[in-house]
């Protein structure tokens, strides 16, 4: 009877720990460097989202309601280099992951989450959005499309 508790609650610590992962493993990168150098070999956009990933419930809610829909993760495939720059406060980060975060919110001047910054391949600044997004996927997209076509 042990065994079986032992081993259910192996199996339920397991879905509570991956969960958090599953949009990091996802498209999502948290290497800056390497996802700006991915955005320049791809001729593609670099979209920043700095989030509170485990504490902020506008950041939640702005994932389930825009990045985590099917119109914005097509789009992003094949438009963007996605990077997560997340700030929690119980998910565990190693000290360089949090050192470049930091680092990175101080030069986007990020005062609140979630903030999305979209820059070009070369790293310039082309947007910066603050707060939550309340129009949607469909006008989130065609703001980066005004973007994209200059």
């Amino acid at each position: 009877m042990k065994n079986h508790r032992l081993i259910l609650f192996a199996a339920v610590a397991c879905v509570f720990l991956s969960a958090p992962l599953a949009r990091a493993e996802s498209d999502w990168l948290n290497d800056y460097k390497k996802a700006q150098q991915e955005a320049k070999a791809s001729n593609k956009f670099l979209l920043l989202d700095f989030t509170g990933s485990d504490w902020c419930g506008w950041c939640k809610k702005f994932d389930k309601e825009i990045l985590s829909q099917s119109q914005f993760k097509d789009y992003a495939r094949e438009n963007l280099v996605l990077v997560e720059l997340d700030f929690p406060r119980a998910k565990q980060q190693s000290p360089e992951l949090r050192k470049q975060n930091q680092e990175l919110a101080h030069q986007y001047q990020v005062q609140g989450f979630p903030t999305i910054v979209v820059l070009d391949g070369d790293g310039q600044k082309l947007w910066q959005y603050d707060g939550y997004f309340p129009d949607g996927p469909v006008a989130f997209i065609a703001q980066l499309e005004k973007l994209r076509k200059g």
